[in-house]
């Protein structure tokens, strides 16, 4: 085997620009698999892992204590399908201060359960600080460990109600409750509901979550049942980012790999052919048809590892950043520390599968060089080719198009199989251009939502030495006074209350909206925005938390205040506890309430940085911000980029591979041309109009795979993240943007063939014809 590594060595020092480009489409592709299956197991793998530990609530479920009792419930729960459950506990929601709720990091509602312990069947709560409350007096609170316990001791005051000294911190991923006391004293905080955990016995999916609290819930009374959260929605919007990244890397790399494949294979088999003289050599000599294989195998193996190698290490520094991102909420801290970085699997499966994807790639037009015997191969190699192209380009001649165009768009006839290999390369690299193309435009069109509605947001209140500073002027005063700076054109008004949604465990964030354009900065889904008292529009996240959609109704509570709004829209963007109402709506809740920013939309021209001062010298107690760009958006939007570039790259160094090959088994050809009059101008033409013809093939296959490409990845992206995308967003493909995407193929293979093509129009008579 030395000789064979000798030989193998002699090769890879021979084929520098083939061995550059293996190595650099492996780097690429094995990069982004390792940071796309690192997002991937990171979307679900900490989740079920913490999950699995703390025997976490498949199902929080709250019932109408006026209409199921205990006796009821207990009974419910022992029904086929059910694996484990806890309660009944009683469940109180307290409508705190929100100065109250803000010195304690809490909701102003807060849900507070009734519970003996920490331990159970279902829902086991990790205890992280403190102790757990066991007498009358004492609370303990859901927190992650990542937001400390400073507050430990200290006294929570409910009004119209006990102080409760908070003597503890816990958390479940469940989110069952925000916070938790003794059974005795959770009937001095009024509850009106009770709460059951369900682990089922099926809970993979959705389906079986909902047949199982189906079959629980069969024997209740009707609308006993008030409210339930599955585990699956709250697993689905921790790791959101991870699977939003995940699909658009993952896409990048399967292009990567395909390209490398067809890199692979154009490189061996024209090795092989222009080699044939080599090969006979090397059977001559004494090396076995196996052991001639083996160099050309371990030629593309050498750089195929090494780019692999570096691919991982690279792809391993890149997914931490990302990694850090993976998890969303306010629970995604605990999660976030348990992932160390890409898992093993992942490593394992780059390292191992990459080199192996490249060697399959190779060993077809390898096997060539192993049925070929000595003699035939040095005959084949000495032997000048006519070319099967010749027929092709006497017709060609005949067109009127100029000598050099019709010899070139001949050429590709003489090798069918390389330039089918080219081919494919081109149609992936326009591929990747147009699916790139449409991914930046919608996230571009994602991330200037509302920048036609407002360009500045004044909030109310400033900090200067560590001290805040309140507004000078009353809140209707603030609104004129802004509207009335020069450059203003509307002024919105934006207010919101924290309140509760009956029989729902999460607080609600009611925004109001008055002024200019109430319905600002938001793009609708499905349905109309609101116009009476009793209407409200909510983001998507809210709705599938909570299972409504529009037309839908719901309670809102705050304090001893309730309205029942009906879902008239669905809107774009917000998260999952956000709701926009008018100012109306949101004053029948909290009277009292008053904005707490301000929506500016400037004129044409006016300067912003200007109007922002011109806010601050007028009031110095409110704070200007200018819409700023999107960071999820660039993040995208710029990694797309790059990995579009890198693969377009490698896709004009295919050309660039295939022009040489050509160059290099026509030399005596060109020779012959330049004999008779033919000038380098011309022999420059005629080898890059040998690949035009695949460029524009290219561009008229790659550009439907694309648009396929962006219609399936994108949606797959936005539901990750609970977003239902308004259709100017994916409808982004317009005539003049598919007329410039058609010169994408041209241009890859334009510039993949310049420079040999300049190469071989340098080239002279004497040197061509020197060995003949």
């Amino acid at each position: 085997m030395s000789a064979v590594w000798r030989a193998t060595r002699g090769a890879v020092r021979r084929r520098r620009l083939q061995t550059f480009v293996i190595g650099l489409v492996v780097l690429m592709s094995t990069g982004t698999i390792v940071v796309a299956l690192g997002l991937v197991d990171a979307a679900s793998a900490p989740f079920d892992r913490a999950f699995g530990k703390q025997r976490g609530a498949h199902v929080v479920a709250t019932f109408d204590p006026g209409k199921a009792s205990d006796a009821q419930l207990a009974r419910a729960a022992r029904q086929p399908g059910v694996e484990a459950t806890a309660g009944p506990f009683r469940q109180a929601v307290l409508d705190l201060p929100r100065t109250t709720a803000q010195s304690f990091g809490l909701d102003s509602g807060l849900a507070v359960v009734g519970r003996a312990g920490p331990g159970g069947p279902v829902d086991r709560l990790d205890l992280w600080a403190g102790r757990w409350a066991t007498r009358p007096g004492e609370i303990v609170l859901n927190r992650s460990p990542g937001w400390g316990a400073e507050a430990l001791g200290k006294q929570l005051k409910v009004p119209g109600g006990p102080s409760l000294t908070i003597v503890g911190y816990a958390f479940t991923l469940s989110r069952s409750a925000d916070a938790w006391v003794p059974p005795g004293q959770i009937a001095s905080l009024r509850p009106a509901a009770t709460q059951m955990l369900f682990r089922f016995e099926e809970s993979s999916t959705e389906g079986g979550i909902r047949s199982g609290l189906s079959a629980v819930t069969a024997d209740l009374p009707p609308d006993s049942l008030t409210a339930s959260q599955s585990y699956l929605t709250v697993k689905r919007q921790i790791g959101s980012s991870a699977r939003a990244y995940a699909p658009y890397l993952m896409t990048f790399g399967i292009l990567g790999i395909l390209v490398a494949v067809l890199i692979v294979g154009n490189v061996v088999s024209g090795a092989v052919i222009s080699g044939f003289r080599h090969i006979g050599i090397l059977k001559a000599i004494g090396f076995t048809p196996g052991q001639v294989v083996a160099v050309y195998l371990a030629m593309v193996s050498v750089p195929a590892v090494v780019g692999c190698v570096l691919g991982t290490v690279i792809g391993n520094v890149l997914a931490r950043p990302l990694l850090e991102f993976a998890f969303t909420g306010p629970d995604a801290g605990v999660l976030r520390d348990s992932v160390g970085g890409v898992p093993t699997w992942v490593n394992a499966v780059a390292l191992l599968g990459l080199p192996s994807v490249v060697v399959l790639a190779a060993l077809i037009p390898a096997l060539r060089a192993h049925r070929m015997s000595a003699a035939r191969a040095i005959s084949a190699g000495s032997a000048q080719r006519t070319g099967r192209a010749l027929r092709i380009q006497r017709r060609l001649a005949g067109s009127g198009l100029p000598r050099s165009v019709s010899l070139g768009l001949g050429l590709p006839f003489a090798r069918p199989g390389r330039s089918a290999l080219t081919l494919a390369a081109v149609v992936l690299g326009v591929t990747t251009v147009t699916f790139a193309t449409g991914l930046a435009t919608t996230m571009t069109r994602f991330g200037s939502v509302g920048e036609d509605a407002h360009q500045v947001v004044v909030y109310t209140g400033s900090f200067k030495d560590g001290r805040a500073i309140d507004p000078e002027h009353g809140d209707r005063e603030l609104e004129s006074l802004l509207r009335s700076l020069p450059g203003a054109s509307e002024v919105t008004a934006r207010g919101y209350v924290d309140a509760r949604a009956a029989g729902y465990p999460r607080g609600v964030d009611v925004e109001g909206r008055r002024g200019d354009r109430p319905a600002m900065g938001d793009v609708l889904v499905e349905g109309r925005w609101m116009r009476d008292t009793d209407e409200i529009v909510a983001p998507t996240p809210f709705l599938r938390e909570r299972g409504l959609k529009v037309g839908d109704s719901m309670l809102l509570e705050k304090g001893d205040r309730r309205e029942r709004v009906t879902v008239v829209g669905e809107a774009f963007g917000g998260n999952a506890r956000n709701v926009y109402a008018s100012w109306a709506t949101m004053t029948a809740l909290a009277p009292q309430e008053k904005a707490i920013a301000y929506h500016v939309k400037l004129a044409q021209g006016t300067d912003t940085d200007a109007y922002m001062s011109a806010a601050r010298a007028a009031d110095p107690g409110v704070s200007p911000t200018a819409n700023g760009p999107n960071a999820v958006t660039r993040t995208i939007v710029g990694s797309a980029s790059i990995l579009t570039l890198m693969l377009a790259a490698v896709a004009s160094l295919g050309v660039f591979n295939t022009v040489v090959l050509n160059t290099r088994e026509r030399r005596r050809d060109l020779g012959m041309l330049k004999s008779i009059g033919m000038t380098p101008r011309q022999v420059t033409m005629m080898m890059v109009s040998s690949m035009a013809a695949l460029g524009v093939a290219g561009g008229l296959l790659g550009i439907p795979l694309g648009i396929a490409g962006h219609h399936l990845i994108v949606p797959e992206m936005a539901e990750a993240v609970d977003l239902a995308l308004p259709a100017y967003m994916t409808d982004v493909w317009q005539p003049l943007s598919l007329t410039a995407l058609a010169f994408a193929g041209v241009v890859i293979t334009g510039l993949g063939a310049f420079v040999p093509s300049r190469r071989a129009a340098r080239l002279t008579i004497a040197e061509v014809l020197h060995n003949e």
